[in-house]
């Protein structure tokens, strides 16, 4: 029994990555696009004459949160972890810094950027929130494995990820709206689904630390 309860884990953990890939793929894509739109001469609207006005910042920030959701779903496989250790430090390393810039490139478009319309100052509050926190617990994850302190490397760089990958789950969150309402949601509807997906995968992420820390 014991190779077949093994060989059920091991594609338990294999589906961990893939349905993380899915779920950041579509956030991934729309920031391929825009990043096409900036290089391909596109038409300026108010939706998109802000990235035009400053490309750097979001350049960086499609880049670096793209590789952090997808490069970063492979550290929770516990067969990579145990079987090629130093892949997983040296990933880590570099999604400590692909965290900490998409943090801090998402502060500052909030801060800089000119508000799109349909966003308003709740969800520029949440945004600063979210970015924040994002940064701490990258912080408190990298001071945490340089005291080799595995169990809270590990929670805080979960809250991290849960973070970074808001964009993905906020697909979710919207899709609801755009069937019954069929049109965009206004400022507190919109303030609301964004903050949903961010604060779902926050909860997500506070139940996995939960079940590893009673495990």
């Amino acid at each position: 029994m014991m190779p077949t309860t093994q060989g059920a884990s091991s594609k338990t953990d294999w589906w961990i990555p893939a349905g993380l890939l899915l779920l950041c793929a579509v956030p991934i894509a729309a920031g391929t696009h825009r990043l096409l739109q900036l290089g391909g001469g596109t038409a300026i609207t108010s939706e998109n004459a802000r990235f035009f006005a400053a490309p750097i910042p979001i350049t960086i920030h499609i880049v670096s949160v793209s590789l952090f959701s997808a490069l970063g779903a492979f550290q929770f496989v516990e067969p990579i972890r145990r079987r090629w250790p130093s892949w997983h430090r040296s990933a880590g390393k570099l999604l400590v810094v692909a965290g900490m810039t998409s943090a801090l490139t998402g502060l500052w478009m909030t801060q800089f950027y000119p508000n799109p319309p349909g966003d308003g100052f709740a969800l520029y509050l949440i945004r600063l929130l979210v970015g924040a926190a994002m940064a701490l617990s990258i912080v408190m994850g990298f001071a945490a494995i340089r005291r080799r302190d595995f169990g809270n490397h590990s929670a805080w760089m979960i809250r991290a990820y849960a973070l970074g990958m808001g964009a993905g789950t906020q697909v979710l969150t919207h899709l609801p709206w755009f069937l019954i309402v069929g049109s965009k949601p206004t400022e507190i509807p919109r303030a609301f689904l964004m903050g949903a997906g961010w604060a779902i995968n926050l909860i997500i992420a506070e139940w996995i630390i939960h079940r590893r820390r009673r495990a």
